[in-house]
C-alpha cells in the first residue's frame, strides 16, 4: 500500500477469519462489484491507456452515493465544481 494510507491492516481468510473489529474486506469487495457490473453494463471495454479515468469515474460514484447522505442533486454539485477550472481534452486520433 502507498504512503497515502495512514494504516493498512489485513485479515486471513485462509484461517478463517473475515473480520475483526473494523476490519475486513467488505468496502473493497463492495467497490469492486460495483465496478464490474456498472462495466459490463455500460462500457463493455475499455483500452488499458484509459482504465485510470474509468476508476476514477466509479472512485466518484462510490463516494457520492446515496448511502453516505449525497443526493442525485448534491452529487452533481459536486461533479461540476470538480470541473472547474479545467478543460476537456482528448490527445487520441477520433475516427468517423
Amino acid at each position: 500500500m502507498g504512503a497515502e494510507f495512514a494504516k493498512h491492516e489485513t485479515v486471513r481468510h485462509a484461517s478463517g477469519e473475515y473480520a475483526r473489529s473494523d476490519v475486513n474486506t467488505n468496502s473493497v469487495e463492495g467497490f469492486f462489484g460495483v465496478f464490474v457490473r456498472g462495466f459490463e453494463g455500460v462500457y463493455q471495454h475499455c483500452g488499458e491507456q484509459h482504465l485510470q479515468r474509468y476508476l476514477n469515474e466509479f472512485q466518484f460514484r462510490w463516494n457520492t452515493r446515496a448511502r453516505l447522505g449525497y443526493s442525485d442533486s448534491e452529487r452533481a454539485a459536486v461533479a461540476i465544481k470538480g470541473a472547474e477550472g479545467k478543460r476537456l481534452t482528448y490527445g487520441g486520433s477520433l475516427s468517423a
